[in-house]
């Protein structure tokens, strides 16, 4: 099956853990344990739905970018469909296999949040869904986009998407955030979805950023002016895109 997107490569396993402290709770939907940011109204009329690179919801950058979007007015909620794998840890044994633990996640994250979404239209209003994938996240967004669960979709440097699958992606407003450098969403590839976008007659819009890599909106070096500038662009985008669909 080709790939839009590719599998992920060595540059979705590389981070510069960020500094903050993270503001979001856990709450357990459909069993899954999730990573929840509320908006300082506590209103949960606008959802994001986030799901998370390879570090997961557990990893303390990905809990900072979740409070940023909490605090922009979104509840945003990230299922741990890695059930609790930490690979800020599990990456550090010498024995660990990065092929058979990926793979294994990517087919269970499926049937997990197949799992999540209903438990959360159960407990909120979700008329008013977005949803965000960050490199291992992006199948997530193609999917909900195509079966109506989100209505605007934001895909963050991403893996895993299948040209198949995003063909197939005929409704939602869809976002794109990309690195000059990637490997797994290169050039040729991005064009692809574009002219995908296109025949679909999609409501789309394209940012790329210049002098990053691969996972720069998520594990960028904030030391480094261009890395930082460009992560927070991203994020920022992102928000604005979401406010026209979802305000």
């Amino acid at each position: 099956m080709a790939y839009l997107a590719k599998p992920s490569g060595d540059h979705c396993f590389q981070a510069v853990k960020h500094e903050g402290t993270a503001a979001g709770v856990w709450e357990e939907f459909g069993g899954i344990q999730t990573y929840v940011g509320y908006p300082p109204n506590k209103e949960t009329d606008k959802i994001i739905l986030f799901f998370c690179d390879v570090f997961g919801p557990r990893y303390l950058n990905n809990q900072l970018l979740i409070d940023f979007f909490a605090e922009q007015g979104y509840l945003t909620v990230a299922p741990d469909y890695f059930q609790g794998d930490e690979l800020e840890h599990l990456g550090k044994d010498d024995d660990f296999d990065r092929k058979k633990w990926i793979d294994r996640h990517i087919e269970e994250s499926i049937p997990i949040v197949e799992k999540f979404l209903p438990a959360l239209k159960g407990k909120h209003d979700t008329k008013k869904v977005a949803t965000i994938g960050y490199c291992f996240g992006g199948p997530h967004v193609v999917r909900a986009l195509t079966q109506g669960d989100a209505i605007a979709g934001a895909l963050v440097h991403p893996a895993f998407v299948k040209e198949k699958d995003f063909q197939e992606m005929k409704q939602g407003a869809i976002f794109f955030s990309c690195a000059e450098t990637d490997g797994t969403f290169p050039a040729e590839l991005r064009h692809k979805a574009e002219e995908i976008v296109q025949a679909n007659k999609l409501n789309y819009h394209f940012q790329l950023f210049s002098g990053v890599t691969h996972g720069f909106a998520i594990r960028g070096d904030p030391k480094i002016e261009n890395q930082r500038w460009a992560k927070e662009q991203s994020a920022w985008g992102i928000t604005g895109w979401f406010d026209r669909f979802l305000k």
